[in-house]
Formats: C-alpha cells, structure tokens, sequence
C-alpha cells in the first residue's frame, strides 16, 4: 500500500457484476480457459463468491484462481472452493510482521498465515505465495521463505522488483533472478531445475526431499515475452494486452453503449493486434506513465501457447485454432492470461514460524535505497572510499586567524546529495523485552525515536553552529532490533540537491533517534549505551563519493 494511500474509483466507474460476467462469457466463448480474480484485494468485493460460482457455470472454463493479500481468505475460502475456486496465489513479500504491517499500512500477517495453512487444509496444492524481492527490504528473507517449502506443499514464487507508478523504482534495488538463485543454491546446492510448463511465467526449481518447490518469475533480467498469453482487464474495464504498457482501452464504455459481441470481439482482436513483441525493458519503463500495480486489478484472460511467428500483430488470438485460452479477475481489474501472477504490494518485525532471530523493525519510508551494513552493530571494518575523496589540510571551519567561520558554498554547483549513517544502541535484556514488545509506559519507544530522527535531520542547522541549512527533500529512518544482543540499530538517510553535503543531517538523524531510545527507555534501565555513530556512505560531492565497506 503507498505511504498516501490510494485514491479509490468511484463505484459507478467499476465492473459490475453482470458486466464481469459477460466479458467472462465472451473469453470463454472464444477459448480462454482460465479465469483470475486478482487486485487491489478481490476478496473485499461483497459479491466475490457469487462471481466464482456463475464463472464455476461457463462451459470450457477450466480453472477459476484468485490472488488475494490472504487477511480474509481463512474466511471466506470454504465458501470459495464450494462455488468452484480451483487455485491460490497469496503476497507476502516478508515473515516478519511488524515489516508485513509497515509494508500493506495495516495489521493482519497472522490472518495470511492462518489463510495459507486453511488453503492447505481445504487441499489445494500447490499454494502459490507471491514475494517481491527487493534489495534492503527482503533479500534478506529468501532463505526462510525457501525453507517453509520443506514441510508445506508451496510453490513460493521470487518476483523480481519492477517498476510501476508511486512504487519508487530502482535498478539498485533490484534483486536479480541469477542472484536469488545463487543465495538459494548456496545453501542448499542439491537445488533441481524443474521442467518449464508452456507459456509459464515462472522458472521452478525444487529441492530433493522438500514438499513445495520455489520459482522466480523473471520479468526484467529474463522477460517472458516472446510466449506470454496473458491480457489483463482493470477493475474498471480497461483492457491491457501488457502489464508494463500503457495503453488502454476500455471495454465497459463499448459494453455500456450497447456495442454486440462481435463489435466488441472486433475491438479486443484490434487492441491484442498491436501488442508488441517485448516490452521496453526495465529502466525505459520505469520512465513510462503506468498505473501503479495495486490499480491493475480485476480478470486475467490467459491462451496455453501463442504462436512464436514473428509478426504478432498478424495473431489473431482469438481464432487461432487448438489454442486454449485463460481468464482472471480481481477487485480493481480484469487481466487476460494464461498463467497465475499479480504481484500485490504490495512491508516491518518478527521473524516467524522459528526462522532466525526474532527482530522487530521500524521505518520511516518503504525505500529501502540504503546502505545497509551500518545493521551490523558488531562491524569494525574500516571506512573505504568508493572513488578519489582527497583530504584538506585544513580545518574548513577555521579561518586564518583560527577563528570559528562558515564555508562560503556560493559558488559551488548544485547536486544530488545523499548521505547515510547509524547508530547502534546497547539496550540491555529488560528494556530491550519492553521495546520489542512495545510495553514501555512512555509509549512507542520505535516510532518516537523514529520521529525524532526525521525531525533533527531538519533542524541540524540549528543544532550544529556552522552548518548550513539544507533544503532536504527526502528523510529516511530505519530502526532494527537485534535480540541477539540486546540492541537496536538506526540507520538514517537523507538527500538533497544543492552545494554542499547532507553528512550532518544524517548524523544528527541517527544520533537523536539514539538519544530519544535512551530517553523513552531511561526509567526502566541506566545501563544503555549510545555507540557506533558512523557515516556510512555520501554521494554527490566535489570530492568523490564515499562508502563504509
């Protein structure tokens, strides 16, 4: 869920339900044989269960999926596979659930769980769990969630970050499928490849002896597209013949002006016809205006195997013959395809189901572009700079005559500045418990210190004598616990465009969120120790760039 919200369509522009029901009838009619309801969330439409048991009526309709956040699904899946629900898809990007409620802005990682174990219960398999991937958010995660494959039948499906609008999107925070893998078969190097299905969007693997198996779906290092058969309609029915395009045409117009069948077949032939044969790649689309993923939302319509003919806009994909077709819905679109993933935003805290250390986290921002090595509390390795970063002579806020005086920056020239540093804070067992388990009196002892860090790095000027001020246009504050040792790190981050460094501003942040921790937890315990107040790296600067290896 985006830090803003969503701002939600007024209902009288959705889908209805009859209008869902007869584009349904249309694919079906045409050869499409499988049907998704994804999101947005499907499950919080009030008429979800009756769309399943009409589409449960199509004659030549296969398989009816959904993909779902899972907060209802232990709710509402036995009435689901009752009205003809045949496969699961779940997101959940993090086992740990103050990162789960951070992520999705709200409470419910133990609902999920309890729907995925309902979901086996109920005897479907495999139950797919969807999980972006993305570098110092949940890369760190890959290993536990491929170790709940060992005793669960999931297929747990690693989907690279891809850019989409408001998600924030970088290469560098991109985890790569190849290095996934590698994370993966480093530690368990007996990991098999398992046959490619036609037209599937993911590459499986399978560890021997383990019940699920976990795969990667590839879409920016290894795109898909030369055997994708999946078209998507939006919630409010505009049809997309690629997720990564931006051009629409909207169905329900034609359906609510009364258009036949065949002039509304004539229209999806036209629009599937100048589908292109890949998409723009990542770094050209991550440029491009597209609705952000959490708006591409209600049927997929999917076909087994189009043709590898070098001309797609030759492919007429509704008559051509012994091709079977698939479609999906969801709350807030429809998508046309033949395989089964929405990747839902689609996260902060506990270690969960006795993977690794229990953690709990707190964060000011879901963008994770940082430095993450300063989340070592015992890392002593030395500072090294990442290009030439020569030094002064001289001390730059003493002047001739050894007096105290601020650098003239008026003639240096305005750039991007980022700057990154931590604190480590040495809490000790009993005010630690209390932190981790957000009982201290005083309140939120994580949030309020996190305040406290974004509220410094604004203030630095005026806490620091001959600092200038800096216009910061973007604060980040991290704070993780460590039950290991009883501390919790800080990471702070800030960045700005102008003449001089965000370096203070960082050190500010971080050491204010330490100094707020120790005032919140100072009546439980004296014995806290503020340490480890470093700079991890600085971008942008005349000097070259720098990074605490």
């Amino acid at each position: 869920m985006p830090e803003e919200g969503v701002l939600l369509t007024p209902k009288g522009d959705l889908l209805t339900t009859e209008e869902i029901l007869t584009l349904a009838r249309l694919f079906v009619k045409e050869g499409v044989d499988k049907i998704r309801l994804t999101g947005g969330e499907p499950l919080i439409r009030p008429d979800v269960v009756d769309i399943v048991a009409q589409l449960h009526q199509l004659e030549g309709l296969q398989t009816i999926g959904v993909t779902t956040n899972g907060i209802n699904l232990a709710r509402l899946l036995p009435q689901l596979q009752k009205a003809g629900l045949t496969a699961i898809n779940i997101s959940l990007d993090t086992l740990v659930p103050a990162k789960f409620e951070f992520i999705v802005r709200r409470k419910g990682f133990h609902k999920v769980m309890e729907g995925i174990h309902k979901a086996i219960e109920l005897g479907y398999s495999p139950v797919k769990v969807n999980c972006v991937v993305m570098r110092g958010l949940n890369e760190d995660e890959l290993l536990d969630f491929v170790a709940l494959t060992e005793g669960l039948p999931l297929d747990v499906r690693f989907i690279e970050y891809m850019p989409f609008d408001g998600n924030r999107w970088n290469f560098k925070k991109m985890v790569s499928y190849k290095e996934m893998l590698n994370t993966v078969r480093q530690r368990w190097p007996e990991l098999e490849k398992l046959p490619e299905e036609k037209s599937s969007t993911a590459k499986a693997f399978k560890i021997p002896g383990f019940q699920g198996q976990v795969s990667f779906i590839t879409s920016m290092s290894e795109h898909f597209c030369g055997t994708c058969n999946r078209l998507r309609i939006t919630a409010d029915g505009n049809l997309k013949v690629c997720l990564f395009g931006n051009s629409e045409v909207s169905l329900r117009d034609h359906l609510r002006a009364g258009a036949s069948e065949e002039e509304l077949l004539r229209i999806i032939r036209a629009a599937v016809g100048r589908k292109k044969r890949q998409h723009a790649g990542m770094f050209n689309i991550s440029q491009m205006k597209n609705r952000p993923m959490i708006l591409i939302e209600l049927p997929v319509l999917l076909q087994d195997s189009p043709p590898a003919i070098p001309s797609i806009s030759s492919w007429d994909p509704l008559h051509v013959q012994g091709l079977r077709h698939r479609l999906s819905f969801c709350s807030h679109i429809v998508t046309l395809w033949q395989g089964i993933w929405v990747p839902q935003t689609p996260l902060l805290g506990w270690q969960w189901l006795g993977f690794g250390t229990p953690r709990r986290h707190c964060s000011s921002h879901l963008d994770p572009d940082a430095n993450r090595e300063c989340l070592n509390p015992v890392s002593q390795t030395p500072a090294t700079p990442s290009g030439p970063l020569p030094t002064s002579g001289q001390l730059t806020h003493v002047d001739k005559e050894g007096q105290a005086a601020m650098v003239d920056v008026g003639k240096k020239p305005d750039t991007e500045r980022v700057a990154v540093a931590s604190a480590v804070v040495f809490l000790g067992p009993v005010a630690f418990k209390l932190v981790q388990e957000n009982q201290l009196k005083k309140g939120n002892a994580l949030v309020v210190a996190q305040l406290a860090g974004i509220q410094a790095a604004k203030l630095t000027s005026q806490l620091i004598p001959l600092c200038h001020h800096v216009a910061l246009s973007h604060i980040q504050v991290h704070l993780q616990l460590d039950s290991t040792h009883h501390t919790v790190t800080i990471q702070a981050s800030c960045q700005a465009r102008g003449p001089t460094g965000v370096e203070m501003e960082a050190l500010t942040s971080a050491a204010v969120a330490a100094l707020t921790l120790y005032d919140m937890c100072k009546a439980v315990s004296r014995d806290i120790v503020l340490g480890e107040i470093k700079l991890i790296s600085k971008t942008g600067g005349q000097r070259g760039d720098f990074h605490r290896s």
